[in-house]
Parts: C-alpha cells; sequence; structure tokens
C-alpha cells in the first residue's frame, strides 16, 4: 500500500485500486483552486500508475462542503475581484468533472457526511455513489445566491428527473442519504463504519472488469 500527499489531496494506491482522498478536514473539504489542480494530477497519476478502478471519499466528517466561502470573503474583503476570483476555480472544477468522466476508469464515490453544492455535484459525477448512512446531500447554491456548478444542472436531471431536480437546486433542501437513494441519486447506503469497505469491494470487483469495456460504458453514458 502506498501513500501519496499533496497539500489538499492524498492518493493510496490499494493494489489496483486508487484512493483519493480530499484532505482539508478542517474546512470539511472545501473546494479551492488547489483542490482542483491537484485532483486533476491524482486521476492523471492513477491511471498512469496502472490502477483499474478509483475510489473518490473525504477526509474527516465530511465529503465535500462545495466552494470555499472563507477564501471568497477574503477575496471580497480585501477588495479584490471576486468575479475573478470565481473564473479559475470554477475552470478548475468543470475540468475535474470532465476527467471523472473522460477517464476509462471506473471511479465510485464513498460520501462520508456532508456533500454540498460543488462537492454534491462531485459525487454525482462519479460512476457509482455508495453513502454512508449519516451521509446528506444539497443543492446548495441557492443559499448564497449563485446557480448550480460542476455539472450539477446536467446530471442531476438525468438521475432523478427535471421537475426533482428543479425543487432540489430552487430551494437548496437537504437530502438523507436513503431518501437520495429512494430517488435514484445515489446507488447504496451503507453502514457508516462499512462505507469504505464496501466502496473498496466494489472498486475491486470493477477492477476485475475490461477496463477498455468500462470505459465504452462511460462514453455510452
Amino acid at each position: 500500500m502506498t501513500t501519496m500527499t499533496f497539500e489538499t489531496i492524498q492518493i493510496e494506491a490499494r493494489g489496483s485500486v486508487s484512493v483519493i482522498t480530499l484532505n482539508r478536514p478542517e474546512a470539511l473539504n472545501a473546494l479551492t483552486t488547489k483542490v482542483g489542480q491537484e485532483f486533476l494530477t491524482a486521476v492523471t497519476q492513477a491511471q498512469a500508475g496502472g490502477a483499474r478502478a478509483i475510489v473518490l471519499t473525504g477526509a474527516g466528517r465530511a465529503f465535500c462542503a462545495g466552494g470555499d466561502l472563507r477564501e471568497m470573503r477574503t477575496m471580497a474583503e480585501s477588495g479584490g475581484n471576486v468575479g475573478a476570483f470565481f473564473d479559475e476555480p470554477l475552470q478548475l472544477l468543470n475540468e475535474c468533472i470532465l476527467a471523472i468522466r473522460r477517464t476509462p476508469l471506473p471511479i465510485i464515490a464513498a460520501v462520508n457526511g456532508a456533500a454540498s453544492g460543488g462537492g454534491c455535484n462531485l459525487a454525482l459525477a462519479c460512476d457509482l455513489v455508495i453513502a454512508g448512512a449519516s451521509a446528506r446531500f444539497n443543492q446548495a447554491f441557492i443559499k448564497i445566491g449563485l446557480v448550480p456548478d460542476c455539472g450539477g444542472s446536467f446530471i442531476l436531471p438525468r438521475l432523478i428527473g427535471w421537475k426533482r431536480a428543479a425543487e432540489l437546486m430552487m430551494t437548496g433542501d437537504v437530502i438523507a442519504a436513503g431518501d437520495a437513494l429512494r430517488m435514484g441519486m445515489i446507488n447504496a447506503v451503507v453502514p457508516d463504519a462499512e462505507l469504505m469497505a464496501q466502496a473498496l469491494a466494489m472498486a475491486e470487483r470493477l477492477a476485475q472488469a475490461p477496463t477498455a469495456a468500462i470505459g465504452r460504458i462511460k462514453q455510452l453514458l
């Protein structure tokens, strides 16, 4: 088992499975430009290093709280161009979503705790989503006057339908893991203590499948 730690991301090789962990637990793994840059590097390294499947999870008590509002606030208070602040991170985060969809490797999101805003859509972009029983999902953008990013406006309606997606995006309501499963947002809910074991078991199963065929299936979907 080999572990590589960047500033905001940790990569751990477990046989044919690469575990990518968002590693900003003190900020609930909120998304920044640095996170986007390192995530892209992590996916590239996993594929180049011979991994046949990826598990994506978050360190600490959350999967990902979405965009880093503290960083945005600091930019605004310093008199910086907040619009410019959004441009680079959003471009990078959109590239992260495209990387998830374009890699032939199957990616399983193991959602622990909150998956909010861009963090929710990062999880939903993965091929499969397994959630711990305490996981929560929400399209939090409306709460701060924003519209969904990270592919949410494309992915969510395809999962649960236009009307339900519109409701979640316009209200920002928090959805429990069980409700997310019933809506078709995610694939499974497991006890929190079993989350990583279950995600790794699925990743190892998919790692045994022909990678080329998995990649083609992703393209077809």
